[in-house]
């Protein structure tokens, strides 16, 4: 042959004409194919099985940017394209296809590469063919990669033999080869999987096998990502201890920023799916929505949210049960409830019907707000209303979690309080009242710090017996259980070391050892707490600084055009007259009601929000509407029912001054500087991408419509709670649902997006490398909870650049000062602060600054009295569910979920 043949498959079918004709015997095949799901499915052709060397280069949709960044974001991208085929289907109509092709892909024979689409050849397809002989032949067309193409669809191919043609084919082949990235192992692993997939029913699932079956296809698998290993770690804890003692009781401490909300999820999630019974998730109103969408979008199960305000349910569509009233908060109409824990603290009628009925799993996020009440009344000291319920609450439910970053908020014996939480109606924790002596903090912290040992083996005995660990923890255990003839069930012991034998007397001498007790004892058995500079050192999270703006240590010019004064931005008089309005209004309410206090904090952070959030919350206060995500709804009620024309008056004030024409936001004029002028590494903000911070929706829709003005070719994202979320373009908006925006960032089709701590928890923004927190959440937890959308797993940047804005001379501004000073770690800027300011300790600075370093003192101290246990390095390979091939249906799990109360 040295002529260019032409086929036509209206002329004659290709696959015989051609395709069998020329890879008969065939010793090499280098092929440009197309969309690479189709060209890898498609490769089981006999002629390719038969040819020992494969080489195809295919199209992968892969923005160019990620596939630079990390082979983490490379395979997460493809996987999640891979996954757009349902499983379920594709396992039962081309098993056998999926079984070869595995073969195919670690036969060694064959190798694939894909290409960024910034190389898109949807169409110009070609392939190298070498003969047994060594001769070679090359073609190109309109055909597709697929075998059946060349059977039954309409194709066109020209053949061309001759040493030029073939030549300029390996040209342009080898170029594409060279910018391509081999086929990940996870695709590899998913054909597999689904080659072997079964369902199976509930009934035919081990308990330790659950996790994976429930999990291996649910939308975070689905979407290429997965539990990370220290979260797969503590749901088979969660299961293991459900096991060992039959219920499941245990505090997870974690850090903020490293996925307690997943983890506890996840475990609730296995808990109801073992019919264990119905699930309470207790959280801050203003975490209501983020538990519901991080079940919906991580896990994909129901769930349904309490509207305190309303009296009823809402579901993850946003659909609205309607009820009868309190009463029906004990009727979920799904097996999981999220309920706010401002019900619980201001003893509303809920919290009463809520003691009535028993539980399988409860768990309780922001678990340090179950406390002893401060302060000098006749209360001090007694359990406050959060602490009481879950006293209760305890003994009428099978297992209890607890999830917080801050244990020990001001004393070391809150962490015991937590504890004892768990040991309610579960004496295994603590042990058994009242002669456990690790119920006593002041006694057992030293014990429990491995700063004090047994005095002798009797002394030993007491704190051994009661609770009595499980066999599995250690060999002396197991000897003493099998000496005493104690069941694995029991974890007590009335037994006296005078009537124990001398080989039990002798066993219990180990105790003695210095550290035993404080490898061995009820913190560390019941307690996890990771934190993130460890899993980052363990290689698990990646290593990510960041650089704070503004800089004190930065030059005079480094921000030119902003009126920065030291932290804050120096306002205007309409500003100055609208604060000192709100700060006489809260005066004036301390004259008349408990609430004063809380009152001057809610209208003093949103009028050091923005201009627009400042007079949108005064106009709401004037005419007695709801503010949203306020827990405190009842407070706001009965201070505002009884408004005095004094106060009238200073609210007025705010809404007049800042509705002049020279109340210019100062906020605004920073973000723009920041997104369009300010440098980091060569690029602006906005090229960098950038994810804009509010607490308040009244921010962030001003801050939007004030961006999208400012630029109007540009798409700005508004992300918000459930039917508040859209696109900007220009003056005009779209409502848009959460899952498209975060869709067009992940396809870097949007790159800025102004968002509220409510839409925080389910965004990953790794495509962004830049945040402004146009306000300052009194909670650093809030603060890093933002950082953490950035700093994740695949961030192109080292080191992200975060703005913090504040006015001048405003309780913002001081605040900030007291936290800025321990932000110095760029890698670990919130490794010293608490979880929570509380409201209390912003009386003055000097207040702040004592509780802050009180606070980082406490957690020093008590850092390694549960840590030390899960310091060992975690191991990624161990519990991969992503490769469980024996899945219960997703219809399945939601109709299990689905079942109500």
């Amino acid at each position: 042959m040295s002529t260019i043949q032409r086929f036509s498959s209206r002329r004659q079918r290709l696959d015989y004409a051609f395709l069998s004709v020329r890879l008969k015997e065939a010793k090499s095949y280098r092929r440009i194919a197309g969309y690479f799901r189709s060209s890898i499915f498609e490769l089981v052709g006999e002629e390719i099985a038969a040819i020992p060397k494969v080489q195809i280069v295919c199209n992968s949709e892969l923005d160019a940017a990620d596939v630079a960044v990390s082979k983490h974001v490379r395979e997460t991208a493809l996987k999640e394209r891979w996954n757009e085929v349902p499983s379920e289907v594709e396992a039962l109509l081309h098993r056998e296809r999926y079984r070869r092709l595995h073969d195919l892909l670690t036969s060694g024979r064959v190798e694939i590469r894909v290409v960024p689409r910034d190389r898109v050849f949807i169409h110009g397809k070609a392939g190298v063919i070498e003969a047994a002989d060594g001769s070679k032949t090359c073609f190109l067309g309109s055909i597709n990669e697929t075998r059946g193409a060349f059977a039954q669809n309409y194709e066109i191919l020209w053949e061309d033999p001759s040493p030029e043609g073939v030549a300029w084919v390996e040209e342009e082949f080898d170029a594409l080869w060279k910018d391509a990235y081999p086929l990940p192992d996870a695709i590899v692993e998913e054909i597999k999987r689904v080659a072997d997939r079964v369902e199976i029913r509930f009934e035919d699932a081990k308990t330790e096998e659950l996790p994976a079956a429930a999990l291996a296809e649910s939308p975070i698998y689905r979407g290429g990502e997965q539990l990370q290993p220290w979260q797969r770690s503590f749901v088979t804890m969660f299961l293991q201890h459900r096991e060992t003692y039959g219920k499941a009781r245990l505090l997870l401490a974690d850090e903020v920023g490293v996925g307690k909300t997943l983890s506890l999820a996840a475990s609730a999630m296995i808990s109801a799916l073992l019919d264990d019974g119905p699930v309470l998730i207790l959280c801050p109103s203003t975490l209501t929505l983020q538990w519901q969408v991080e079940l919906t979008d991580k896990l994909g199960i129901p769930s349904a949210v309490w509207l305190s305000t309303r009296k009823e349910w809402i579901d993850a569509k946003g659909h609205v049960i309607k009820t009868r009233g309190p009463e029906d908060i004990t009727r979920c109409p799904l097996r999981i409830a999220i309920v706010s824990t401002g019900l619980i603290i201001h003893n509303s009628e809920e919290r009463r019907h809520l003691l009535e009925r028993k539980y399988g799993t409860v768990v309780l996020d922001e678990a340090h707000k179950a406390r002893r009440r401060g302060g000098l009344g006749e209360n001090k000291g007694e359990p406050n209303n959060l602490l009481d319920f879950m006293m209760r609450i305890g003994p009428r439910t099978r297992n209890v979690l607890l999830g917080t970053a801050t244990p020990i908020q001001t004393e070391v014996r809150e962490l015991w309080d937590l504890l004892r939480i768990l040991n309610a109606g579960a004496d295994f924790v603590l042990g058994r009242e009242p002669f456990a002596q690790w119920l006593d903090w002041e006694r057992a912290l030293p014990a429990v710090k491995g700063e004090d040992t047994p005095s002798d083996e009797k002394d030993a005995w007491e704190w051994l017996r009661n609770p009595l660990p499980p066999g599995s923890e250690d060999v002396l255990f197991a000897t003493l259980r099998l000496q005493l003839g104690l069941p694995n069930q029991t974890f007590f012991t009335d037994r006296g070391f005078g009537s124990l034998g001398f080989l039990e007397q002798q066993a219990i001498a180990q105790a003695l050892a210095p550290g035993f007790l404080r490898e061995h004892n009820p913190i560390v058995r019941h307690t996890v707490l990771r934190r993130r500079k460890t899993l980052e050192d363990a290689g698990l999270l990646e290593k990510v600084g960041v650089d704070i703006h503004p800089d004190l240590e930065a030059p005079a010019t480094a921000y030119t055009g902003v009126g920065f004064s030291g932290l804050g931005l120096l306002a205007n008089h309409p500003f100055d007259l609208a604060y000192q309005a709100a700060e006489a209004f809260t005066d004036a309410l301390t004259k008349r009601t408990r609430a004063a206090g809380f009152m001057k904090t809610l209208l003093l952070q949103r009028i050091c929000s923005s201009f627009a959030s400042g007079r949108s919350t005064a106009e709401k206060m004037l005419r007695r509407e709801a503010l949203e995500d306020e827990e405190q709804a009842k407070l706001i009620e009965e201070a505002l029912s009884a408004i005095t024309p004094e106060e009238t008056g200073h609210l007025r004030t705010i809404v007049e001054e800042l509705s002049r024409p020279e109340a210019r936001d100062p906020k605004l004029a920073a973000v723009r500087y920041f997104l369009t002028e300010h440098r980091t590494e060569g690029k602006t903000w906005l090229d960098h991408g950038c994810i804009v911070f509010s607490q308040y929706y009244d921010t962030v829709y001003c801050v939007g419509a004030e961006l999208a003005k400012l630029l109007p070719d540009e798409p700005v994202g508004v992300y918000a709670g459930a039917g508040k979320s859209g696109l900007f373009r220009g003056e005009d908006f779209a409502s848009v649902e959460r899952e498209e925006i975060k869709a067009a960032v992940k396809k870097r089709e949007v790159r800025l997006l102004v968002a509220t701590d409510a839409g925080c928890e389910g965004l990953n923004l790794q495509t962004l490398g830049t945040l402004i927190n146009v306000d300052l959440p009194w909670n650093p937890s809030r603060l890093e909870q933002r950082l953490g959308r950035i700093k994740r797993l695949g961030q192109a940047r080292r080191t992200v650049d975060m703005l913090n804005l504040v006015y001048h001379e405003t309780q913002d501004e001081k605040v900030y000062h007291v936290i800025s000073r321990r932000m110095k770690d760029r890698y670990d800027i919130f490794g010293g602060l608490p979880d929570t300011i509380e409201d209390e300790w912003i009386e003055t600075v000097e207040t702040l600054e004592e509780m802050m370093d009180e606070y980082i003192h406490l957690r020093r101290r008590a850092r390694d009295v549960f840590e030390m246990r899960y310091q060992e390095t975690i191991d990624p390979d161990k519990d991969r569910w992503e490769l469980c091939s024996r899945v219960l249906a997703r219809r399945d799990v939601v109709d299990r979920l689905s079942a109500p109360w």
